[in-house]
């Protein structure tokens, strides 16, 4: 492969995904100790709900009108100064913060970073294709350095501390530290090849072909149908451990027994070893999908759900901790296995001329109606068994989830049938 191609896809990845690294597993931690823990699934389900249409549009500009990489440094570009906005607003307010005025900021700012993630991976495949490479077998090598971004961001946001020895894991400083790295990435952009929209004549075309629309002519594909429920479906799993695992672990901190547990006074660096097993897990995807097939790959990562949340329940900091850690292994699988296995089941499944579309929506599925659904649901139970409860337990909170992806994974292996001739390109 062309080094230098390669090279820059690779930085690409590494600052578009440790913006969202910066923030997205520790600021539920921020919002309890400034008094929102009641509102952690809002800002979560912000990000889904703003999926459910952005993704899509930005795909459909991305099409037709502006090049995608340019788009993706627009996006970048105002997501990265709202988020700024949302950090200097949380340093002069202090322990004093509006959930209105917060809120608003970190609003417009997911707004425009959701898009980022489909366009981020479109642009890579247009690429990869344009220097006559094939993105299945070269896109996942790539993709794992943006896990490998998150990670490094996660781990900064950790261990470094502001001057009263607050981490910013606990503090606005995340947001800062995210808004700063938008900002890189706005620039960044525009020094990738072009990635040029569609040429085709608007001369004859209905409605639906000119504004990009024709992606939801998919769901006529009985297969597609049933992929896209169960990208729904799956996708209300993928936000829980983000918005309340940091919470989760850190509420240790208040029980003698497990107060001065490494795991409890660093519970985002805990959690990076779940970004570490994903980027393995990106690496095995080639590997997965020769040798089991998309279904096959697919229902490893559901499964991989539920133990993924059963472990969480049955773990702790201290005697415990294993659990903890066994579960973070397996978030690689669980999150990569659909995620990125998906994406390429899309980008496989549709031509060039609605690819970015298809790839909206398969955002606006997973990481919009889904994770809308899914935080907004997970508040609700941690509610119930944790923050207005008598007596919190977060097991019995865990363990409802692990029940419902086991659900989720009995009805795709009964309903997703086996795309054959998918598998025998990928072979």
């Amino acid at each position: 492969m062309n080094k230098s191609i390669r090279f820059r896809l690779i930085v690409m990845n590494i600052i578009q995904w440790a913006v969202w690294g910066s923030y997205l597993t520790s600021m539920g931690s921020y919002l309890a100790s400034v008094g929102l823990a009641t509102k952690i699934g809002i800002f979560y389900a912000m990000q889904g709900i703003v999926s459910i249409f952005m993704p899509t549009i930005m795909g459909i500009v991305a099409d037709k009108f502006i090049p995608a990489q340019k788009l993706l440094g627009l996006c970048h570009g105002i997501a990265g100064a709202a988020m700024l906005g949302a950090g200097f607003y949380g340093m002069t307010a202090g322990s004093d913060v509006s959930f209105g005025a917060l809120f608003g900021m970190y609003a417009l700012s997911v707004a425009f970073y959701m898009p980022t993630i489909a366009l981020s991976n479109s642009v890579a495949y247009k690429i990869l294709e344009s220097e006559g490479y094939d993105p299945v077998k070269a896109f996942p090598p790539i993709r794992v350095f943006g896990t490998i971004g998150f990670i490094a961001a996660m781990l900064f946001v950790n261990f470094m501390t502001d001057g009263n020895g607050v981490q910013y894991q606990h503090s606005y400083n995340q947001y800062i530290v995210s808004g700063v790295l938008g900002l890189v990435m706005l620039l960044y952009c525009f020094t990738l090849p072009s990635c040029p929209c569609s040429t085709d004549n608007a001369q004859g075309q209905s409605i639906a072909e000119r504004f990009g629309l024709k992606a939801f002519s998919l769901f006529k594909d009985r297969q597609m149908a049933i992929f896209f429920l169960f990208s729904m479906l799956l996708g209300v799993a993928l936000q829980i451990t983000n918005g309340f695992a940091n919470p989760f672990i850190s509420h240790f901190k208040d029980i003698p027994e497990f107060a001065q547990t490494w795991g409890a006074r660093n519970a985002n660096a805990l959690i990076s070893i779940s970004q570490v097993s994903e980027t393995l897990g990106i690496l095995l995807i080639p590997i997965a999908m020769k040798l089991f097939g998309i279904k096959r790959v697919m229902l490893i990562a559901m499964f991989a759900w539920v133990l993924r949340f059963g472990l969480f329940g049955a773990g702790d900091p201290g005697s415990g901790v294993w659990m903890l850690i066994l579960s973070m292994l397996v978030y690689g699988v669980a999150f990569d296995f659909f995620n990125i296995s998906g994406s390429l089941y899309v980008n496989m499944r549709t031509t060039s001329k609605i690819q970015n579309s298809a790839q909206g929506l398969f955002m606006l599925m997973t990481n919009g109606i889904g994770a809308t659904v899914g935080t907004l649901s997970a508040q609700a139970v941690v509610n119930h068994f944790v923050y207005k409860a008598a007596e919190p337990d977060w097991s019995a909170a865990w363990y409802v989830f692990a029940g419902y992806a086991l659900v989720v994974a009995i009805l795709f292996m009964i309903l997703f049938k086996e795309p054959k001739d998918l598998n025998e390109k990928v072979a």
